[in-house]
Protein backbone atom coordinates (compact mmCIF):
# COMPACT_ATOMS: atom_id res chain seq x y z
CA UNK A 1 0.00 0.00 0.00
CA UNK A 2 2.29 2.49 0.96
CA UNK A 3 4.68 4.74 -0.99
CA UNK A 4 4.46 2.97 -4.55
CA UNK A 5 3.85 6.42 -5.95
CA UNK A 6 6.90 8.30 -4.72
CA UNK A 7 9.16 6.53 -7.87
CA UNK A 8 6.92 8.59 -10.08
CA UNK A 9 6.41 11.60 -8.52
CA UNK A 10 9.11 14.56 -9.85
CA UNK A 11 10.99 16.48 -7.37
CA UNK A 12 8.99 19.63 -7.87
CA UNK A 13 6.02 17.52 -6.14
CA UNK A 14 7.59 16.55 -3.65
CA UNK A 15 9.34 20.12 -2.38
CA UNK A 16 5.75 21.43 -2.39
CA UNK A 17 3.16 18.48 -1.14
CA UNK A 18 4.67 19.05 2.67
CA UNK A 19 3.83 22.56 2.23
CA UNK A 20 0.17 22.15 0.98
CA UNK A 21 -0.35 19.80 3.63
CA UNK A 22 1.60 22.05 5.97
CA UNK A 23 -1.02 24.65 5.64
CA UNK A 24 -4.62 22.49 5.66
CA UNK A 25 -2.73 21.54 9.13
CA UNK A 26 -2.59 25.24 10.29
CA UNK A 27 -6.02 26.50 8.89
CA UNK A 28 -7.73 23.52 10.49
CA UNK A 29 -6.12 24.23 13.73
CA UNK A 30 -6.18 27.61 13.85
CA UNK A 31 -10.05 27.70 13.98
CA UNK A 32 -10.59 25.64 16.75
CA UNK A 33 -8.98 28.67 18.76
CA UNK A 34 -8.88 31.39 17.08
CA UNK A 35 -12.68 32.34 18.01
CA UNK A 36 -12.28 32.51 21.91
CA UNK A 37 -11.06 35.66 22.09
CA UNK A 38 -13.51 37.24 19.59
CA UNK A 39 -16.61 36.10 21.00
CA UNK A 40 -17.73 38.91 22.60
CA UNK A 41 -17.45 40.92 20.57
CA UNK A 42 -19.73 38.69 18.35
CA UNK A 43 -22.05 38.45 20.40
CA UNK A 44 -22.67 41.94 20.79
CA UNK A 45 -22.63 42.40 16.90
CA UNK A 46 -25.25 38.97 16.83
CA UNK A 47 -27.57 40.70 20.08
CA UNK A 48 -26.61 37.30 21.27
CA UNK A 49 -25.89 36.08 24.82
CA UNK A 50 -21.89 35.91 25.40
CA UNK A 51 -22.63 32.29 27.09
CA UNK A 52 -24.89 30.96 24.01
CA UNK A 53 -21.45 31.71 21.59
CA UNK A 54 -19.74 28.60 22.97
CA UNK A 55 -22.13 26.69 20.85
CA UNK A 56 -19.90 28.34 17.58
CA UNK A 57 -16.92 26.65 19.21
CA UNK A 58 -18.42 23.32 19.96
CA UNK A 59 -19.92 22.60 16.97
CA UNK A 60 -16.67 22.73 15.12
CA UNK A 61 -14.96 20.70 17.55
CA UNK A 62 -17.78 18.03 17.68
CA UNK A 63 -18.31 17.90 13.88
CA UNK A 64 -14.34 17.48 13.63
CA UNK A 65 -14.51 14.90 16.62
CA UNK A 66 -17.95 12.77 14.71
CA UNK A 67 -16.18 12.66 11.06
CA UNK A 68 -12.33 12.02 11.75
CA UNK A 69 -13.44 7.92 11.94
CA UNK A 70 -14.37 8.02 8.59
CA UNK A 71 -11.79 10.01 6.91
CA UNK A 72 -9.91 7.34 5.74
CA UNK A 73 -12.77 5.12 4.06
CA UNK A 74 -14.21 7.96 2.20
CA UNK A 75 -10.82 8.76 0.93
CA UNK A 76 -10.24 5.22 -0.15
CA UNK A 77 -13.78 5.14 -1.59
CA UNK A 78 -13.61 8.72 -3.80
CA UNK A 79 -9.99 9.16 -4.20
CA UNK A 80 -7.36 10.52 -1.78
CA UNK A 81 -7.06 13.80 -3.78
CA UNK A 82 -10.62 14.35 -4.81
CA UNK A 83 -11.37 14.50 -1.39
CA UNK A 84 -8.50 16.63 -0.23
CA UNK A 85 -9.19 19.39 -2.32
CA UNK A 86 -12.84 19.11 -1.69
CA UNK A 87 -12.57 19.47 2.34
CA UNK A 88 -10.61 22.63 1.48
CA UNK A 89 -12.88 24.15 -0.45
CA UNK A 90 -15.89 22.97 1.67
CA UNK A 91 -13.47 24.33 4.75
CA UNK A 92 -13.56 27.41 2.97
CA UNK A 93 -16.62 28.10 1.92
CA UNK A 94 -18.11 27.14 5.13
CA UNK A 95 -15.42 30.34 6.58
CA UNK A 96 -17.30 32.42 3.88
CA UNK A 97 -20.71 30.88 5.05
CA UNK A 98 -19.45 32.01 8.54
CA UNK A 99 -18.44 35.83 8.00
CA UNK A 100 -21.76 36.40 6.18
CA UNK A 101 -23.91 35.09 9.23
CA UNK A 102 -26.08 37.11 10.66
CA UNK A 103 -27.90 34.94 13.58
CA UNK A 104 -26.41 32.47 15.83
CA UNK A 105 -28.14 29.56 14.07
CA UNK A 106 -26.72 30.47 10.65
CA UNK A 107 -23.43 30.88 12.16
CA UNK A 108 -23.57 27.92 13.86
CA UNK A 109 -24.58 25.86 10.83
CA UNK A 110 -22.17 27.50 8.98
CA UNK A 111 -19.19 26.25 11.77
CA UNK A 112 -20.54 22.57 11.03
CA UNK A 113 -19.68 22.68 7.32
CA UNK A 114 -16.41 24.41 8.12
CA UNK A 115 -16.19 21.54 10.48
CA UNK A 116 -16.95 18.90 7.58
CA UNK A 117 -14.19 20.22 5.51
CA UNK A 118 -11.44 20.27 8.61
CA UNK A 119 -12.47 17.00 9.74
CA UNK A 120 -11.22 16.02 6.14
CA UNK A 121 -8.16 17.40 6.05
CA UNK A 122 -6.13 16.64 8.89
CA UNK A 123 -6.66 12.87 8.27
CA UNK A 124 -6.51 12.63 4.79
CA UNK A 125 -3.41 14.75 4.95
CA UNK A 126 -1.46 12.03 6.94
CA UNK A 127 -2.76 9.27 4.57
CA UNK A 128 -1.17 11.53 1.83
CA UNK A 129 1.82 11.48 3.37
CA UNK A 130 2.20 7.59 4.12
CA UNK A 131 1.26 6.87 0.97
CA UNK A 132 3.65 9.40 -1.17
CA UNK A 133 6.96 9.04 0.95
CA UNK A 134 9.20 6.25 1.65
CA UNK A 135 10.14 4.90 5.39
CA UNK A 136 12.61 7.06 5.39
CA UNK A 137 11.28 9.88 5.00
CA UNK A 138 8.17 9.63 7.04
CA UNK A 139 9.76 10.76 10.58
CA UNK A 140 10.96 14.20 8.85
CA UNK A 141 7.84 14.76 6.74
CA UNK A 142 5.35 14.06 9.45
CA UNK A 143 7.19 16.64 12.00
CA UNK A 144 7.28 18.94 8.95
CA UNK A 145 3.82 18.96 8.24
CA UNK A 146 2.85 18.43 12.51
CA UNK A 147 4.66 22.00 13.65
CA UNK A 148 1.61 24.33 11.96
CA UNK A 149 -0.98 22.07 13.75
CA UNK A 150 0.63 23.11 17.12
CA UNK A 151 1.57 26.66 16.23
CA UNK A 152 -2.27 27.05 15.36
CA UNK A 153 -4.00 26.56 18.75
CA UNK A 154 -1.11 29.01 20.10
CA UNK A 155 -1.67 31.50 17.67
CA UNK A 156 -5.47 31.48 17.44
CA UNK A 157 -6.63 33.37 20.36
CA UNK A 158 -4.20 36.25 19.95
CA UNK A 159 -4.51 36.15 15.97
CA UNK A 160 -8.59 36.56 17.11
CA UNK A 161 -8.17 39.27 19.43
CA UNK A 162 -5.87 41.37 17.05
CA UNK A 163 -8.41 41.09 13.98
CA UNK A 164 -11.56 41.97 16.33
CA UNK A 165 -9.83 44.91 17.71
CA UNK A 166 -8.45 46.63 14.40
CA UNK A 167 -10.58 44.81 12.00
CA UNK A 168 -14.13 42.93 12.64
CA UNK A 169 -14.97 39.34 13.72
CA UNK A 170 -15.87 38.82 9.89
CA UNK A 171 -11.95 38.86 9.35
CA UNK A 172 -11.51 35.72 11.18
CA UNK A 173 -12.99 33.85 8.78
CA UNK A 174 -12.68 35.69 5.29
CA UNK A 175 -8.45 35.44 5.91
CA UNK A 176 -9.62 31.62 5.24
CA UNK A 177 -10.81 32.25 2.12
CA UNK A 178 -7.76 33.13 -0.08
CA UNK A 179 -5.87 31.00 1.77
CA UNK A 180 -8.04 27.78 1.03
CA UNK A 181 -8.12 29.23 -3.02
CA UNK A 182 -4.22 29.15 -3.27
CA UNK A 183 -4.69 25.66 -1.36
CA UNK A 184 -6.98 24.37 -3.55
CA UNK A 185 -5.35 25.42 -6.77
CA UNK A 186 -2.07 23.65 -4.85
CA UNK A 187 -3.69 20.23 -4.40
CA UNK A 188 -4.59 20.56 -8.18
CA UNK A 189 -0.75 21.45 -9.11
CA UNK A 190 1.11 19.18 -6.57
CA UNK A 191 -0.53 16.41 -5.17
CA UNK A 192 -0.78 13.09 -7.31
CA UNK A 193 -3.40 11.00 -7.94
CA UNK A 194 -2.13 8.35 -5.00
CA UNK A 195 -3.84 4.58 -4.97
CA UNK A 196 -6.46 4.05 -2.10
CA UNK A 197 -6.30 1.68 0.62
CA UNK A 198 -8.59 -1.23 -0.66
CA UNK A 199 -11.20 -0.34 1.93
CA UNK A 200 -14.70 -1.17 0.25
CA UNK A 201 -16.54 -2.11 3.21
CA UNK A 202 -17.67 0.68 5.84
CA UNK A 203 -18.03 -0.73 9.36
CA UNK A 204 -21.12 1.29 10.71
CA UNK A 205 -20.86 0.29 13.91
CA UNK A 206 -17.62 0.57 14.43
CA UNK A 207 -17.62 4.53 12.90
CA UNK A 208 -20.79 4.80 15.55
CA UNK A 209 -18.89 3.50 18.43
CA UNK A 210 -15.41 5.57 17.79
CA UNK A 211 -17.19 8.40 17.27
CA UNK A 212 -19.52 8.17 19.96
CA UNK A 213 -16.27 7.98 21.52
CA UNK A 214 -14.82 11.11 20.28
CA UNK A 215 -17.84 13.66 20.85
CA UNK A 216 -18.46 12.19 24.39
CA UNK A 217 -14.67 12.61 25.70
CA UNK A 218 -14.65 16.31 23.63
CA UNK A 219 -18.30 17.54 25.52
CA UNK A 220 -16.25 16.20 28.95
CA UNK A 221 -12.91 18.10 27.78
CA UNK A 222 -15.08 20.81 27.02
CA UNK A 223 -17.25 20.44 29.93
CA UNK A 224 -14.01 21.12 32.31
CA UNK A 225 -13.61 24.54 30.23
CA UNK A 226 -16.15 26.58 28.53
CA UNK A 227 -19.09 24.80 29.47
CA UNK A 228 -18.91 24.68 33.02
CA UNK A 229 -20.27 20.99 33.74
CA UNK A 230 -20.67 19.56 36.84
CA UNK A 231 -17.47 17.77 37.41
CA UNK A 232 -19.90 14.40 37.96
CA UNK A 233 -21.50 14.84 34.80
CA UNK A 234 -18.31 15.28 33.31
CA UNK A 235 -16.99 12.25 34.74
CA UNK A 236 -19.88 10.55 33.42
CA UNK A 237 -18.92 11.53 30.02
CA UNK A 238 -15.52 10.39 30.30
CA UNK A 239 -16.46 7.11 31.48
CA UNK A 240 -18.78 6.87 28.47
CA UNK A 241 -16.65 7.94 25.90
CA UNK A 242 -13.80 5.16 27.21
CA UNK A 243 -16.49 2.60 27.44
CA UNK A 244 -17.01 3.77 23.72
CA UNK A 245 -13.51 3.58 22.61
CA UNK A 246 -13.44 0.24 24.57
CA UNK A 247 -15.65 -1.53 22.89
CA UNK A 248 -14.30 -0.01 19.61
CA UNK A 249 -11.04 -1.45 20.60
CA UNK A 250 -12.29 -5.00 21.41
CA UNK A 251 -14.56 -4.78 17.80
CA UNK A 252 -11.25 -4.44 15.94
Amino acid sequence: MQNSAAPIMDEKTLRWMPWVIAIAFFMQSLDGTILNTALPSMARSLAEDPLRMQSVVIAYMLTIALLIPASGWIADRFGIKRIFFSAILLFSFGSLLCALSNSLTMLVAARIIQGLGGALMVPIGRLIVLRAYPRSELVRIMGFITIPGLLGPLLGPTLGGWMVEYLSWHWIFLINIPVGLLGCYAVKHFIPDLPGGGRTHFDGIGFILFGAAMVLITIALEGLGELHLPHMRVVLLLFAGMGCLAAYWLRA
